[in-house]
């Protein structure tokens, strides 16, 4: 397979950092400025508020349908690899074994048992998540003459674009894609989460929610995960958090319930979780951290001899689920 570490491509010209080497203008000018992007960003075509438009639409719109992403890093669970990302297809760490329990005495000088920790090497690789649109130079000056502002219409849709894949790289995984000997995992396909059985799908009237809730956190518990914890529903179980808990007590729903357990701290709607599924994630970087090896970008070159601009939405925002060497994790995985 190619090494290919990263990709632009426009409708006139495919500009690649291929075998080690830059290959067209824009790969010269990434690799002159030691793979900054942001010399893919200046003002000779937008001026400087075309660009605040452009990124306040691109920044709206990938927020919305990045549920699962945004919980991690409104937690600082995240790798920041402050913007280096682009030098950096893959990132390797390690996992070690237990060691034996400490020694206690009066002295200290009694020897206690020498351990040797046995480590394994994990690796990831990092891709280049990315979505293009267009504007033609025409069109951008006719807006300025009659004073109407850019359309972000289309920055917005591609944000967006942005915003499924990362969301859905993170509960889906993407293990197809394998690169430097690392593959990426999710939530639900994460080979040494817990799985188990729902008491019934939630939409049935078998189903009990909170006891399902409660298995998964002692679930994680057995595995040496205390929390906190943050649960993910398909979009179908919605309306169920929304029933009475108990019709002897109207006041309390289902979601009050679950909220109530300790160490739950939210309950969330992901609409990439499949029909059901309900998954329990432990808030720590010991479980989870989405590694942002690029922050979200948006970057402009000329195309067609300057007649036209290609912009392109670049990300690399990657999750990093961990299990220790006993192949225990904090992500417990419950199916109807």
């Amino acid at each position: 397979m190619p090494n290919m570490i990263g990709l632009v491509e426009g409708p006139a010209q495919i500009d690649m950092i291929y075998q080690g080497k830059a290959q067209g203008p824009v790969a010269s000018k990434l690799l002159a400025n030691g793979l900054n992007i942001n010399a893919l960003r200046t003002n000779d075509i937008l001026q400087y508020d075309e660009w605040k438009l452009i990124d306040t639409a691109v920044i709206e719109a990938a927020e919305k349908r990045m549920v699962g992403a945004n919980d991690l890093i409104s937690r600082g669970l995240v790798l920041d690899l402050g913007g280096r990302g682009m030098g950096i297809p893959v990132i390797q760490w390690q996992t070690s074994g237990s060691g034996n329990a400490a020694s206690m005495d009066m002295s200290s000088l009694a020897r206690g048992p020498a351990d040797r920790i046995e480590y394994d090497t994990n690796y990831l690789p990092l891709p280049i998540i990315h979505k293009s649109f267009f504007f033609d130079i025409r069109t951008l000056d006719m807006g300025r003459r009659m004073g109407i502002p850019i359309d972000t219409a289309h920055a917005a849709d591609a944000a967006i674009r942005i915003g499924e894949k990362v969301e859905g790289v993170l509960f889906n995984g993407a293990s197809s894609y394998k690169f430097g000997g690392g593959t990426i995992r999710g939530y639900r396909d994460f080979d040494y989460r817990t799985t188990g059985s729902l008491a019934a799908a939630w939409t049935a009237s078998a189903a009990d929610p909170v006891q399902d809730i409660i298995d998964m956190k002692q679930d994680a518990i057995n595995d040496r995960h205390y929390g906190d914890y943050g649960v993910y529903i398909p979009t179908a179980y919605e309306s169920v958090l929304d029933k009475d808990y108990n019709a002897t007590y109207p006041s309390g729903t289902i979601r009050n319930r679950i909220l109530a357990i300790g160490g739950i701290s939210f309950i969330r709607v992901a609409d990439h979780m499949t029909a059901g599924s309900v998954v329990l994630v432990e808030l720590q970087k010991s479980t989870v951290e989405l590694v942002i090896g690029l922050p979200l970008t948006t970057v402009q070159w000329d195309v067609q001899g300057g007649l036209g601009v290609e912009f392109k939405l670049i990300t690399i925002m990657i999750p990093r689920i961990r299990a220790d060497q006993n192949q225990r994790s904090g992500i417990v995985h419950y199916s109807a």
